[in-house]
């Protein structure tokens, strides 16, 4: 009923704008799908001759199209583009394009198979963003023999070719007349299309931003339609404006398996929640007791929790349903998250309002009052039709009052501000909207006077509306629990999503340079290359051999990010004295002019001009004079195919390559509802006590979230829920809790206040099962100076969705980084260096947003001094491993205990296990793996219920030293005094010295091993020798099974027959020499 009645509104006042809407439409179907085909490499020949006649046909929905045919090429060159109809409106995550090479044969017509690639339409980028792809020819058939490589380029073009006319199915594939290898390029219509009619372009839609789309309700109530409101042109048209651009015509679905947004999630069908009666909880006045979080049994656990999710509101169930406070139920897909509802309010503009009799002009605003909570918008000055288009929420819970009033006033300098008039509503009348319900339209009010006695001058447009958190207004609404806060504190009090800058290595390989010539032109120079970007700068060494044509043949990486806005600035500089260089040619290059690698191919390189470093704008004519310049030879490329880490690898959130067209299907989708914290800890003082402000970041991959901030609670509850799309399971999302300082109050001088660290919180996907809610509520832990502190909990809903099982088994069978990182590796410095430039560039673009993301935030979340030493860590890490030993010494025991008859009946059956695999060697390993199967389905039942959360014990930071946590949090280079630095220093000579003890035993066995042969020991050498030459007789005549036989049974000998001595051959060992004796 609705889309209805907003259409015949359309057509009473705007024709022409809906002719607009179906002509964009149209324009948007008709985007055009470019198969660029370039060449083919090292064809099968076919022909008879030793060679063949190639030619490419590319398949792609039905739509068939194909290049000339190249005579007698095994390595053809076609420059050719094909074009294809291409409608952005559908999915074609799950479609591929098929690319074909046939030989055509001349004396016999018909055409012979020479291999295929089938590239996903995942991969398709946009016009500008496409670079040369080469792929390996695959196989059709079993029997089919391929091999080659083709060169491709795909991308979509909102540009159509004019003189291509649409494909039609009644045209059969006809040969393309053949042409010079080298010819130009050309564009060939298709020639074949068996796609059925089309579809209205509605169909399979997905909508690309989260707003709602006008859905047709079920219901057939006529009070579901939109109030008319004046039937003026201006009201028409000003309703108009707020219909989204989604509006469309025909009834639709809409499919959210692979694109998925903010709001959007996959319905549960299997879960349903009770509602239970709740208290209202006021957060503003709600005050922590500090003295309960001094308590020296802290509860650094995790924690089963039981919300609402999903808890729904009662309501009518549509726009006409009056009377939000009594009705029905309704359904939500909003399930990770306790439903929270708001009061909306939208004010839009006003018109027609009564000037100043004295000014003859008007400063007016709006007033929006609700009880004991009021809104303003800003004020305009010397303006009689304002237009504010502010949003207003109100939380339900807090509701004081069955009335809202609307007033709007004037902007007086001096005295109180004047009323023009008021609009009232009954909040028994407001209607509910959730979506994917449409925007409620906002209608024109006429003002009233102040005691509602009659009507003034003057109307106002206003929207009014029940809503929840999912609605796409309330990440831009002016909170009433932030009354308080004003100026640039509104801005950074909001919800956001930001995503990360696409980043790129820069690899500037410095290959040499030509008649360079120094200021000293009595010596030769000393010439070495320093390359900046940005902020990163990189030297190479210096040139071996004094020579006016250095040679260096070095690689400098750098990072760079779209767009791209820093130049390559190189300088070629002769080091004089080791404290000084002479700058003898500089040259400037700007990144976009370089080429975009996706794989290991070699890429071209370039001479380029440096120019005389000293002469500026003003010495030109000296420029004139110089016959020649210094020349430096590059090879510059962008590198695509790898991931650009900017985060530890060992919490590493995103593994994809940078270029778009090398990412794989997503496996699944993670969906996370942030329910609120309890607990948490006063971290600043504010009007004589303590506050916190808290506010939630989670990171996982390319994409940061931001909750809006909660003022002046120590248990803030947000309910928000993100989702995710997940590439790779094997990947950790990371949520931190910090403190907003930046709230517009603070005092001049105050600025650079930084956003405290509440604590964090991560979570490795592989450890969740699919499709399973984890409510939990984790332990925010931070280390202090002082000890571990608990700062609170976290309460956080998590639901992985797997998408397709065959698709994850693949993915645990390849390697964790992109080929790239393999083929051709990053040194252990460059991968930190890097990740540090990275980082930085990540901070400083998320710090430009609003509200921004502040560095201080983004190195918490990166842990960008995961790096720095810490004794406390370096103890961890020594009791992971003896835990990873712990089973081999278990075993060891074990074996020790069978030996020495400690319990005769194991030690019976172990020597029955024993004889039956002597007997039967081939059950030695379906024995073992048998035995690690059963291991494994006994484990089951001890599996871990919750995900991994921070461990104070693993971590060894519950019996710390105090020093030691100072010295973690001392700064790099040390500030600490002389003494304090001397003692540190001395108790790491202590530990470093312990180790080096176990370093040298570790040599010292591993030399008398290679002095066994090496006759360090003549007579040792001597009797092993012999040792070994009467082993190997004896093993040759006796079979292996008595020989395993018998060892067997003297390792398992009873105790009886054994000595306590040392054994023979450990005793010859031990009498080895080492190299240690020749140490000083």
């Amino acid at each position: 009923m609705i889309p209805y009645t907003l259409g015949i509104r359309f057509l009473e006042g705007s024709h022409f704008l809906v002719a607009s809407c179906r002509s964009k439409a149209r324009r948007k179907r008709s985007m055009k799908l470019i198969v660029e085909v370039v060449d083919a490499r090292d064809l099968m020949p076919k022909d008879g001759e030793g060679s063949a006649s190639p030619f490419v046909e590319v398949d792609f929905e039905n739509q068939l199209s194909r290049t000339k045919t190249v005579p007698k090429n095994l390595n053809p060159i076609w420059n050719q583009k094909l074009l294809f109809n291409f409608d952005e409106t559908k999915n074609h995550n799950h479609q591929s394009i098929e690319v074909c090479i046939y030989n055509e044969r001349r004396l016999i017509p018909g055409r012979n198979f020479l291999g295929r690639v089938r590239i996903p339409c995942s991969n398709i980028v946009k016009k500008g963003e496409e670079t040369y792809q080469s792929f390996q020819l695959e196989k059709k058939w079993f029997s089919s023999f391929v091999k080659g490589e083709i060169g491709i380029k795909v991308y979509i073009s909102p540009e159509s070719d004019p003189k291509s006319a649409p494909p039609s199915s009644a045209l059969p594939p006809q040969p393309v007349p053949s042409g010079p290898p080298n010819s130009p390029i050309s564009e060939t219509k298709n020639l074949l299309s068996n796609t059925p009619a089309a579809l209205p372009a509605t169909e399979n839609s997905l909508p690309e931003t989260t707003k709602a789309i006008a859905y047709k309700p079920e219901n057939n109530d006529p009070t579901a339609s939109l109030t008319k409101s004046s039937s003026s042109p201006s009201t028409t048209v000003g309703a108009l404006a707020e219909v989204p651009k989604e509006v469309i015509e025909e009834p639709f679905r809409i499919e959210t398996t692979q694109h998925v947004h903010k709001h959007q999630v996959l319905q549960q069908p299997g879960i349903s929640v009770g509602k239970e009666p709740q208290g209202v909880l006021l957060a503003m006045h709600h005050q922590a007791n500090p003295q309960a979080h001094q308590s020296h049994q802290e509860d650094y656990n995790l924690k089963d929790t039981n919300p609402h999710l999903g808890e729904r509101w009662p309501s009518g169930g549509a726009y006409g349903g009056r009377g939000w406070m009594s009705g029905e139920r309704f359904t939500s897909t909003y399930d990770l998250v306790e439903q929270t509802f708001y009061l909306y309010v939208r004010v839009v503009k006003a018109k027609d309002l009564p000037p100043s009799s004295i000014t003859g002009s008007l400063d007016p605003y709006v007033e929006v009052k609700l009880g004991n909570y009021k809104g303003r918008t800003k004020h305009f000055e010397k303006k009689l039709n304002p237009e504010w288009n502010q949003v207003f929420s109100f939380p339900k819970e807090r509701v004081q009052s069955s009335m809202l009033e609307v007033f709007l006033k004037e902007k007086e300098m001096v005295g109180r501000d004047d009323y023009l008039g008021r609009v009232v509503f009954d909040l028994n009348e407001v209607p509910t909207r959730v979506p994917p319900d449409s925007p409620l339209a906002p209608q024109w009010y006429r003002l009233e006077e102040r005691r509602g006695e009659g009507k003034v001058r003057g109307e106002i447009m206003l929207a009014v509306w029940m809503g929840t958190q999912a609605d796409e207004a309330f990440p831009e609404a002016w909170h009433a629990d932030a009354a308080l806060v004003h100026g640039e504190g509104v801005f950074n009090i909001r919800s956001k999503v930001y995503v990360s800058p696409k980043l790129w290595y820069l690899r500037v390989n410095v290959i040499e340079a030509q008649d360079v010539i120094p200021n000293d032109r009595s010596r030769l120079p000393e010439v070495f290359v320093k390359a900046q970007v940005g902020n990163q700068v990189l030297k190479t060494k210096i040139c071996p051999t004094r020579t006016a044509n250095p040679l260096w043949n070095e690689d400098l990486v750098f990072v760079a990010a779209e767009p791209f806005e820093e130049q390559l600035v190189l300088t070629v500089e002769d080091r004089v004295h080791p404290s000084k260089d002479d700058v003898l040619g500089r040259t400037s290059l700007p990144l976009t002019t370089f080429e975009k690698r996706l794989d290991h191919r070699p890429v071209h390189s370039r001479w380029f001009n440096l120019e005389k470093f000293g002469f500026g704008v003003l010495e030109a004519d000296r420029r004139k004079e110089l016959q020649f310049s210094s020349r430096i030879h590059l090879r510059v490329c962008l590198e695509g195919g790898y991931h650009v880490l900017d985060e530890s690898t060992h919490y590493i959130s995103d593994q994809r390559p940078t270029a778009r067209q090398l990412w794989k299907q997503p496996v699944g989708i993670l969906e996370v509802g942030i329910l609120g914290a309890q607990g948490l800890l006063p971290m600043k003082m504010k009007d004589g006590r303590g506050s916190t402000d808290a506010y939630l970041v989670a990171k996982y991959g390319q994409k940061w979230v931001r909750t809006r901030t909660i003022l002046g609670t120590f248990s803030p509850k947000w309910n928000e829920q993100y989702t995710w799309e997940v590439y790779d399971p094997c990947t950790v999302i990371t949520l931190g809790v910090f403190d907003n300082c930046h709230l517009g109050s603070e005092k001049p001088g105050t600025s650079a206040a930084q956003d405290s660290r509440i604590g964090k919180v991560r979570i490795r996907l592989s450890t969740l099962e699919a499709h399973r809610i984890y409510t939990n509520s984790y332990p925010l832990l931070v280390l202090h100076p002082t000890g571990v502190k608990k700062m609170g909990e976290l309460q956080l809903a998590v639901r992985f969705t797997s998408l397709s099982l065959a698709h994850t088994i693949y993915i645990y069978g390849h390697p964790l980084l992109p080929k790239m990182h393999y083929l051709h590796p990053f040194t252990v410095n460059q991968v930190d260096n890097l990740r540090y430039q990275a980082m930085n560039i990540v901070a400083v673009r998320l710090g430009r947003a609003e509200p921004p993301l502040r560095k201080e935030v983004v190195e918490y979340m990166l842990d960008v001094d995961f790096h720095m030493w810490s004794m406390r860590r370096s103890k961890a890490y020594f009791f992971r491993i003896m835990s990873l030993l712990s089973g081999m010494f278990s075993v060891s025991r074990w074996l020790g205990d069978v030996c020495h008859w400690k319990n005769p009946i194991t030690s019976v059956l172990v020597h029955i296990l024993f004889l039956i695999l002597i007997w039967y060697p081939e059950l030695i390993l379906p024995t073992l793996f048998l035995y690690m199967f059963l291991i494994g389905l006994w484990n089951y039942r001890f599996r871990p219920r919750h995900p991994p959360h921070m461990d104070t014990k693993l971590s060894w930071a519950e019996a710390v030293n105090p020093d030691e946590l100072d010295e973690e949090f001392d700064t790099f280079p040390s500030t600490k005094p002389h003494d304090v630095v001397r003692m540190r220093y001395d108790r790491l000579r202590s530990v470093a010295g312990r180790i080096q003890m176990v370093v040298g035993d570790i040599a010292t066995q591993g030399e008398r091993f290679q002095s066994l042969l090496g006759w360090r020991d003549p007579r040792a050498t001597s009797l092993f020798i012999v040792f070994c030459l009467c082993a190997a007789v004896v093993l040759y005549v006796t079979p292996f099974r008595v020989v395993a036989l018998v060892a067997g049974l003297y390792m398992l000998r009873h105790p009886r027959f054994r000595s306590k001595l040392p054994s023979v051959p450990g005793n010859f060992f031990k009498r080895l020499p080492a190299r240690i004796d020749s140490l000083l």
